[in-house]
């Protein structure tokens, strides 16, 4: 089959291009970094040329060619991994990272060559950080090119608006671009489309399960029913979330300073602007089904404990919210005393949204398997958050719940980090705020 492509789908727009990564990784991920610390180093007053002197000569100029070749090893390591559906490649940045600069290291305690740790540590980390913000654009971005294997239920792959899809009219290689192929292997199959699949897999081709594209590409898991084979171990990563709780403790300790002084001077605008305490407090329903009283700013001129099911719906335009509390709530600053609620373990800063006793109860009567999402706690911003934003009727709860059962099944530190920096984003500009 002879297919001629616009290069422009083939390559799959500048966020995916070779170029964008080197230039993204090695200005903002080592170039920048290491000028700010050679500036701060070479003390008062700031002079580029001492700080560009600092660097090229003796300790520093050696740790920046090690952390150089270090960032071009993982872009050439992690750009083999780039036929991995959606963001999921995000899973090995942290570990090609670490082997990286193990071996950095190694080298240069082997040949006992003089470093700079500084240089190590910024280079270390300001890769990393620009790695996973290159991973979080091209989630958003045009992702792989896939090619369809017709039959089953793999027409479900071409409602995808994230990626380019187009549906195979001959079991042949021959002319193939560069791309992936899709198929449902559960279907009954063609004996020529079955051999296809194989000699896909055999040349090196990346051939994947319909299901594995849809849930990587649109980020929601499809609920069918709740059972291993077809959602995954239904305890999500154990270990993850003891390391998570811990996690959510010590960065909530070490945020507390800062968040103190912002929330007075919010509470002081509340206070200002309309009558009533400064506070919300509301039943919601949160980890494994226990009801909790969550802490958040009041951004309404009426108050409600979570009882009254209509109460509890923000809609667009709501009257009830005030001047000072619809800021608030575009930004999430409202969200800030929920601090109190992780220190008790009873969220976390990243999961999916507790509702209302109300809408939980509801939706638990009209969703299959919704009482689920309890399995794990609730959090400040979550990836049905960043990625729907509010929503409250039941088709909308619907298609959030799949996004909470992605985040559940994938319960790692490579979706939260994408989490945070998507929940930067929405604070700047108020997606999905009521």
């Amino acid at each position: 089959m002879s297919v001629n492509l616009p290069s422009a789908i083939v390559r799959r727009g500048l966020f995916h291009s070779l170029r964008f990564e080197l230039a993204f990784v090695l200005l903002l991920g080592v170039a920048v970094p290491i000028f700010v610390l050679a500036v701060v180093e070479v003390g008062a007053p700031p002079s580029p040329t001492r700080a560009v002197n600092w660097i090229t000569q003796g300790p520093a100029g050696n740790s920046l060619v090690g952390v150089t070749l270090c960032a071009l090893g993982a872009i050439a390591v992690l750009r083999r991994l780039r036929f991995y559906p959606g963001v999921a490649v995000a899973r090995s940045i942290l570990p090609v990272m670490g082997i990286s600069f193990g071996l950095l290291i190694a080298v240069i305690a082997g040949f006992r060559l003089d470093y700079s740790s500084k240089v190590l540590a910024t280079g270390f980390f300001g890769i990393l950080t620009a790695r996973f913000a290159i991973t979080a654009m091209r989630s958003r971005a045009k992702g792989l090119l896939y090619y369809l294997v017709p039959g089953g239920r793999a027409d479900l792959i071409s409602e995808l608006r994230s990626a380019p899809v187009l549906v195979l009219t001959n079991p042949s290689l021959k002319n193939l671009p560069d791309c992936a192929i899709v198929a449902d292997v559960y279907a009954d199959l063609a004996p020529e489309w079955e051999r296809f699949l194989a000699e896909a897999a055999i040349s090196g081709r990346p051939v994947y399960h319909y299901k594995q594209v849809w849930e990587a590409e649109t980020g929601r898991v499809q609920i069918e029913h709740l059972s291993e084979n077809s959602f995954g171990a239904l305890v999500p990563n154990f270990a993850y979330q003891k390391m998570k709780r811990a996690i959510d403790l010590a960065l909530s300790l070490l945020l507390l300073p800062i968040i103190i002084p912002l929330v007075s001077v919010c509470a002081l605008a509340i206070k200002w602007d309309s009558k009533g305490p400064v506070f919300f407090r509301q039943r919601r329903m949160g980890f494994r089904g226990n009801e909790f009283r969550v802490l958040k700013l009041r951004t309404m001129s009426e108050g409600h404990d979570g009882e009254n099911r209509d109460l509890s719906i923000t809609r667009s335009g709501d009257k009830r919210v005030t001047k000072v509390g619809g800021f608030l709530r575009r930004t999430r600053l409202d969200e800030l005393p929920q601090v109190i609620n992780i220190l008790r373990g009873e969220m976390s800063w990243i999961g999916p949204r507790p509702e209302a006793v109300s809408l939980s109860k509801w939706y638990e009567g009209e969703i299959p398997f919704y009482r689920y999402r309890h399995i794990v706690r609730p959090g400040i911003s979550g990836w049905a958050q960043v990625n729907q934003g509010h929503v409250a009727e039941v088709d909308e709860v619907d298609e959030k719940l799949q996004y909470d059962f992605y985040y559940i099944k994938n319960l790692s530190y490579w979706l939260d980090i994408i989490i945070v920096l998507r929940t930067v984003k929405v604070m700047l500009s108020g997606f999905g705020s009521k």
